[in-house]
């Protein structure tokens, strides 16, 4: 989809699935240049598509859903019926052409559509695939489903969120899924890299519950050492105070934090506050921490007196860990952002302009793109079974009058 030379250039995906543990390892992969085949049916579409807001015109429809197309940029979509005959041969002639297969299904659901890691290397003996699920494949709770924000709960990180004494939070959105696909296209790369060396291919068990303790890694080894367990303690840390965030004259808010005594003391010359100077408590870590209450309701009268980010540019300036806190405008506003190009405008054939993130990381060699806006449902039908897959006029009319394409 693109002319410029791109970093996966000539790998082939195809992806079964829905929502974002899979179709964003697909993402990730197409924005570098691999031909990646978003697999729905017309009867069970993505869950995006009809599921999760926002909409065009705030009315649920297979092609007005905005998250969907978040998540689905630089693909091609087709639909198949995987429950009949006919739409399982086109499958598997889609695996014959592809090198990996991704799948974010239960475990079992593939094996019992005729697509398990058996079947699919009858047909590719190389091919790589990927299954991405809530617990891995094995294990007594693997067929137990459920979304990112239920395994979050079950990974320890809500555990670890909220005050002290308070009930655990849920984290804004899906967090582990994201944690899991990211983590699931480096693995696909080393598979790929493993391919060329060995002709090898492989199956990848990912359990995006594993995936998301690397986020409490800390956490964890203290308790493997010391038995202790990391509790809730809302904005305060061990080695940093005060370590919070602060309401501005503006009503926006900036969090900072100071890591050494130093710190604070530079801190402590901006306020220009004699409580602050004068009490002894405040001049060392534990002191800080022990009177966070006092120390904090002392540098909100400061902060209150300045716009946030005038502060956080002030606090930088100065040598103290310090930024405004985003709204969800400010990131479409934020300098960095913009200057980066992590927002790519297309314009998408039903919702119109809309702007798809690019992942966090490019190559200066061969930098990568949203070459396109995702796919209407069942749009490249034709494109991706004659062109791609190779279809004579015949055989693809033939698997239309089979109603293969659902």
């Amino acid at each position: 989809m693109s002319g410029l030379l791109q970093a996966l250039q000539g790998i082939k995906v195809v992806e079964f699935g829905g929502y974002a543990a899979g179709p964003h390892v697909g993402k990730l992969l197409a924005n570098f240049g691999a031909e990646v085949v978003h697999v729905e049916s017309r009867s069970r579409p993505d869950g995006f598509r009809l599921q999760y807001p926002p909409f065009r015109e705030g009315k649920p429809a297979p092609d007005n859903g905005a998250c969907f197309a978040i998540f689905n940029d630089s693909k091609y979509g087709v639909t198949l019926d995987l429950k009949s005959p006919a739409g399982l041969e086109l499958a598997l002639k889609l695996v014959q052409w592809c090198d990996i297969v991704v799948e974010n299904m239960r475990p079992g659901v593939m094996e019992r559509l005729g697509l398990g890691y058996a079947k699919l290397r009858e047909v590719n003996e190389s091919v790589i695939m990927l299954s991405s699920c809530n617990m891995g494949q094995t294990g007594p709770r693997a067929n137990t489903p459920g979304f990112g924000s239920q395994l979050t709960a079950l990974a320890g990180i809500c555990g670890l969120t909220g005050k002290s004494g308070g009930p655990p939070m849920l984290l804004y959105g899906p967090y582990i899924d994201f944690i899991a696909s990211t983590m699931g296209a480096a693995s696909v790369l080393a598979a790929i890299e493993q391919r060329r060396t060995t002709g090898l291919g492989a199956w990848i068990d990912l359990s995006q519950y594993e995936a998301g303790l690397h986020f409490i890694a800390g956490a964890l080894v203290d308790y493997s050492e010391t038995g202790r367990i990391a509790e809730r303690v809302g904005n305060a840390d061990s080695e940093a105070a005060p370590h919070g965030c602060f309401v501005c004259r503006d009503s926006n808010w900036v969090a900072l934090s100071c890591w050494s005594d130093d710190e604070f003391g530079r801190l402590t010359a901006l306020v220009s506050n004699s409580v602050l100077t004068a009490d002894k408590r405040f001049n060392n870590i534990e002191g800080r921490r022990g009177s966070a209450d006092e120390l904090e309701a002392l540098i909100a009268e400061w902060t209150l007196t300045l716009d946030a980010e005038e502060i956080a540019q002030l606090l930088q300036a100065n040598g103290v860990h310090a930024y405004p806190v985003n709204t969800i405008a400010d990131l479409f506003e934020d300098p960095q952002l913009l200057y980066r190009r992590l927002w790519h405008r297309r314009r998408h054939p039903v919702i119109g302009e809309h702007n798809y993130q690019f992942p966090g990381f490019n190559l200066a060699i061969t930098p990568g793109d949203v070459t396109a806006p995702a796919p209407c449902l069942g749009a490249d039908n034709e494109t991706v079974f004659r062109n791609l897959v190779g279809l004579t006029d015949e055989e693809y009319q033939h698997y239309q009058f089979c109603k293969a394409f659902d």
